[in-house]
C-alpha cells in the first residue's frame, strides 16, 4: 500500500491490486461473495494467542515511511496482554485479527507528531494486528481512535467525524497510523508490486495516533478503538475493539 501510514478522513483505501493480491482475491472473493463480511468475535486473550509468539508498545523514534512501517523495519517483540479478539474479512477476501492493547496519551506519541500546546496532547492507542490467512495479504489499518468529544479543544471540533453505531458523545480526528513491532518470529512486511505485505499469520503491534492535539487531562481510559470502514463492517456501523 503505497500510502498506509495515511489520516483515516477522506481516504480510499488501496486494496493491493497487485500480483499479491489478484489469484488469491479471487479464489476469496468466489468462496465469500463479493460483499460478504464476516466479523467473529473469539475468547478473551490476556496472553496472546498461540499465533502471537512474540509487545512492544513503544513507538519507534525513527521516521516512518510512507508505506506505515518504521525506518529500518519494526523489531521483534514478546507478545502482548490483549482484550477480545475481532477478525474481519475483506469483500477482496482478505482476513485481519484485531486485539486492543492499551490507549493513553503523549506529546510525541509517533516520532513526526509536532510539538502540542501548552496544555494539549496527543491521543493514541495500540492493538495487534494479524494477518490470519496461509498467504500473504496488503497491510491495512482497520481500526480508528476515539476519544471524548469534550477532550477535543473547540478549534478542532469541526474536525469530529459522527460514525454510526458509535456514540455521538465520541469524536475521531484525523490519525495515523504506524506498525512498531512485529510479534515473535513473525517476519517483517515487506513492499510488493508497490503495495506494503503482511507476511502469512504474522502479528504485528499497530499505534495509531490523533494529527490534532487534545487537552492534557484526557483519562486514557475513555479512549476507544472503532473499526467503521464499510469495507469490514457489513451493516456499516461501528465496532469497537474492546481494551483488555
Amino acid at each position: 500500500m503505497s500510502n498506509s501510514y495515511r489520516s483515516h478522513r477522506r481516504r480510499k483505501r488501496k486494496t493491493g491490486t497487485g500480483k499479491l493480491g489478484l489469484a488469491g482475491a479471487l479464489t476469496g472473493a468466489l468462496g465469500i461473495g463479493a460483499v460478504a463480511v464476516a466479523i467473529v468475535a473469539l475468547r478473551p486473550d490476556h496472553q496472546g494467542t498461540p499465533s502471537m509468539t512474540g509487545t512492544g508498545g513503544e513507538s519507534s523514534q525513527s521516521a516512518p515511511a510512507t508505506s506505515g512501517l518504521p525506518s529500518g523495519g519494526p523489531t521483534s517483540a514478546p507478545a502482548p496482554k490483549t482484550g477480545h479478539q475481532l477478525s474481519f474479512t475483506t469483500p477482496e477476501g482478505y482476513g485481519y485479527t484485531l486485539a486492543a492493547i492499551r490507549s493513553g496519551t503523549d506529546k510525541q506519541p509517533l516520532s513526526n507528531s509536532k510539538p502540542p500546546g501548552d496544555g494539549e496532547t496527543y491521543a493514541y492507542a495500540e492493538y495487534v494486528l494479524t494477518n490470519n490467512q496461509r498467504r500473504p495479504v496488503p497491510l491495512d489499518f482497520p481500526a480508528d481512535l476515539f476519544m471524548p468529544l469534550d477532550s477535543v479543544p473547540s478549534s478542532a471540533r469541526e474536525r469530529c467525524m459522527p460514525q454510526p453505531g458509535i456514540p455521538d458523545s465520541m469524536c475521531t480526528l484525523p490519525n495515523h497510523s504506524e506498525v512498531t513491532a512485529r510479534i515473535g518470529d513473525a517476519k517483517a512486511p515487506y513492499q510488493q508490486d508497490g503495495d506494503t505485505v503482511l507476511p502469512a499469520g504474522g502479528s504485528y503491534i499497530v499505534r495509531v495516533a490523533s494529527d490534532l492535539p487534545v487537552s492534557a487531562d484526557t483519562p486514557p481510559h475513555d479512549l476507544r478503538l472503532y473499526v467503521w470502514d464499510a469495507r469490514f463492517t457489513s451493516d456499516r456501523k461501528g465496532v469497537e475493539i474492546p481494551l483488555p
